[in-house]
């Protein structure tokens, strides 16, 4: 199997009066594929997982795989705070034809290291897939540290990668050095892909990547093929506009902006609100700086 690098986007759900917008969401996969995204990452964070019924979730995951036809990786987002879940999220989606998983550390529980190497374990014996793990503590509460990730990678082989979101550059370093080369750590935050890449990541799973797929997939070719000062310019371009997609909670800002570029319904499901007055003015500001409104 090839390495997991690159841009790979943390794909939106669409809805459409409460339900899964199926049509949008196979155009969806078309336009990154047509614009060289490198995977596509379904039912994480930014698809609003957390609103997604079990069967809903699965849906999405089959919707993506079915319309990918192979043509683009999938990583299928399947973590839970329950491990049961998890694993039954997992074992459906290696059963759907996904690439590998994503699973994010376990949240509101806040379990100890020893509790997170457990389950992940679990997980990674009894489903035979590509495993990323997502640490994000802003959102779960815990941190996995540095050397519960070495160990998981060292007891089993198929827990591949993290997507780290400590927005720690420090941390980055450090499972590096625990993990080895052969580690795929992959920025979970747009604006510091470049610094984590600077250390030894390999990419990002990028919000941005919703709607500038390209200057994404090509600012980390760039960095992984020896250009780093072309991607810095790049990177520094783009700044203001991953600033903004994070001016309140995500998705909010992201499919509000889908929907003004008419890419989206910008619909959200409950408790997610519709942006308030005073950020949609500065949101529309950013994206007209960058063309990316008729």
């Amino acid at each position: 199997m090839q390495p997991i690098e690159g841009s790979y986007v943390a794909l939106i759900t669409p809805f459409r009066n409460g339900r899964i917008d199926e049509g949008r969401l196979r155009r969806l996969v078309d336009f990154h594929i047509k614009n060289r995204t490198d995977g596509i990452v379904p039912c994480g964070t930014t698809g609003e997982s957390p609103t997604l019924s079990h069967e809903e979730h699965k849906r999405v995951i089959r919707i993506v795989i079915n319309q990918a036809r192979g043509r683009i990786p999938v990583m299928a987002g399947t973590g839970s705070n329950s491990t049961d879940e998890a694993l039954e999220l997992t074992a459906d989606a290696k059963k759907s034809g996904a690439d590998s998983a994503l699973l994010v550390c376990p949240y509101y529980n806040r379990p100890m290291q020893r509790g997170m190497y457990l389950h992940f374990g679990r997980i990674a014996s009894r489903v035979k897939i590509l495993i990323f793990i997502y640490n994000i503590p802003s959102r779960t509460g815990v941190n996995l540290e540095p050397e519960t990730l070495a160990m998981l990678s060292r007891d089993f082989s198929n827990i591949a990668g993290v997507k780290e979101a400590s927005g720690s550059v420090d941390q980055a370093r450090r499972i590096i050095k625990l993990c080895g080369r052969n580690f795929c750590l992959l920025s979970g935050d747009d604006a510091l892909t470049l610094p984590m890449m600077a250390v030894g990541g390999r990419g990002v799973i990028s919000v941005l990547a919703n709607i500038m797929p390209g200057e994404v997939s090509r600012m980390v070719r760039m960095f992984l093929t020896g250009d780093a000062g072309a991607a810095m310019k790049i990177h520094r371009r783009l700044l203001p506009l991953m600033k903004a997609l994070f001016i309140e909670t995500n998705p909010i800002p992201l499919k509000t902006a889908m929907m003004l570029m008419k890419m989206d319904s910008g619909e959200m499901r409950l408790p997610l609100s519709p942006m308030s007055a005073q950020n949609l003015v500065k949101l529309k500001k950013t994206l007209r700086q960058f063309d990316l409104l008729k």
